[in-house]
């Protein structure tokens, strides 16, 4: 039975790939930058998204959310806007300094990635992305609190 070469470095579970990330944004100048902030941005940035939103998508207390938006507003992540059709509420939006964290950990992710593209040849890794797909459990990836 033929075994693909796969090596020690190119196996790690959804807790080191997501700290590996944070390794390498934090080394691109985001050091202020926990995991869990970037389960944020990816929220945030896909627009819309209330600090209600955010809590729902982290499965976090309001009160919770609202504690983690103050705090990458006044890191200069996030700013709040009026939201056009509820006086009450703030959309969220990332700041141009938040764009750049969040394509830091672009890369950072595809780079983290890239010995299994490398391993299994692009067409195989396409295959293995669309399979986790639809795997994956239905809702936002949540981090492990």
């Amino acid at each position: 039975m033929h075994q693909p070469p796969f090596r020690q470095a190119t196996c790690l579970d959804s807790g080191q790939l997501v700290q590996e990330i944070h390794t390498s944004v934090s080394q691109q100048g985001f050091e202020d930058l926990r995991p869990a902030h970037g389960f944020a941005f990816a929220r945030v940035s896909a627009g819309g998204a209330t600090t209600a939103d955010l809590a729902e998508h982290l499965g976090v207390t309001k009160q919770a959310a609202a504690q983690l938006v103050e705090e990458l507003v006044r890191k200069g992540y996030v700013e709040r806007r009026p939201h056009p059709h509820d006086a009450r509420a703030r959309l969220l939006g990332l700041t141009e300094t938040g764009w750049a964290a969040t394509r830091a950990a672009d890369q950072a992710a595809r780079a983290a990635v890239a010995p299994w593209r490398e391993v299994l040849g692009e067409a195989r890794f396409s295959e293995l992305v669309a399979d986790l797909t639809l795997l994956a459990p239905p809702g936002p990836i949540r981090p492990a609190w």
